[in-house]
């Protein structure tokens, strides 16, 4: 299971801010994605890497992306 930042409607964020508002909080909100993970070459995962430190963000390569 991989886990990300949703993707929201303007009418799903505008609940969330009214919450945030009304606890003085910050809150994030995650989605959860059933995912196997791939297999992938030495060449591949060098690529991979440089992109990662690129954009300083964390890739993972899947077979299937459902999301649950």
């Amino acid at each position: 299971m991989l886990s990300s930042l949703s993707k929201l409607t303007p009418e799903q964020l505008e609940e969330i801010r009214s919450l945030e508002q009304k606890l003085g909080k910050t809150l994030l909100s995650f989605s959860s994605y059933d995912v196997v993970s791939d297999d992938i070459s030495e060449a591949d995962l060098a690529t991979l890497k440089a992109l990662e430190e690129k954009l300083g963000t964390m890739l993972v390569a899947v077979r299937g992306l459902q999301r649950g």
